[in-house]
C-alpha cells in the first residue's frame, strides 16, 4: 500500500470527504452496486445511501466488485428512496437525479459553480429514477450519448457523473 501512496482504512475514514452522496433507487444488480462503491471510494465520497430492493453488505456478490469499499465508504439503508431525498434536502444538500428526462439538462450544463453538498440519485437499471422520486426532486440531468442504445449500465452513468462532479469541486476549489 505504502508503494502505491494509498491511505489506511483507518486514515482513509478519518479523512475530509467530498460531500458527495449517492443515492441508489431500487438496484437490482448486486455487482452494480459494488461498483459504485468502489467509484465512492475513489473519489473520496461522503456517503450511500441504499434503497429499496438495493441490497446491502456484506453480501459476497458485492464484495466481489467493492474489493473492500464496503468498509471504506459510509453507507446507510433506506427503506424509501422518497425518504432518503426528504432526509438530504433536510440536511441542505441539492438534490439531483441522473435521468433521462423531458427537464433533464447535459452533464456539461450542470457543471456546478457552487460548494453545495449534492446528492445524486441512480435509478433501477431497467425502470430508472421512480416517477415520483423524479417529482419530488424536481430536477435531473443525463449524460449525452450518441449511439442507437441511448442508455448506459447504472456503474457506468455513476463513474461518467461522479468523475465530472469531481472536476467542477476541484475547479472550485482551487479558486479559494
Amino acid at each position: 500500500m505504502s508503494e502505491l501512496n494509498r491511505p489506511s482504512l483507518a486514515n482513509f475514514k478519518a479523512s475530509p470527504k467530498l460531500p458527495v452522496v449517492i443515492v441508489l433507487d431500487n438496484i437490482r444488480s448486486l455487482h452494480n452496486v459494488g461498483s459504485i462503491f468502489r467509484t465512492a471510494d475513489a473519489f473520496n465520497l461522503e456517503a450511500i445511501y441504499l434503497c429499496g430492493i438495493t441490497a446491502t453488505p456484506p453480501h459476497r456478490e458485492i464484495h466481489r466488485t467493492a474489493l473492500g469499499a464496503t468498509e471504506s465508504v459510509e453507507w446507510k439503508y433506506v427503506e424509501s428512496t422518497l425518504e432518503a431525498v426528504s432526509q438530504l434536502k433536510g440536511r441542505n444538500y441539492k438534490v439531483v437525479a441522473v435521468e433521462q428526462t423531458d427537464m433533464s439538462i447535459t452533464l456539461s450544463e450542470f457543471a456546478s459553480t457552487e460548494a453545495t453538498p449534492l446528492a445524486l440519485v441512480f435509478g433501477n437499471e431497467v425502470q430508472g429514477v421512480a416517477d415520483e422520486v423524479l417529482k419530488e426532486i424536481g430536477q435531473a440531468i443525463e449524460i449525452p450519448q450518441h449511439g442507437t442504445k441511448h442508455s448506459l449500465n447504472v456503474a457506468v452513468s455513476a463513474g461518467i457523473v461522479i468523475w465530472e462532479v469531481c472536476r467542477a469541486w476541484e475547479k472550485i476549489c482551487h479558486k479559494k
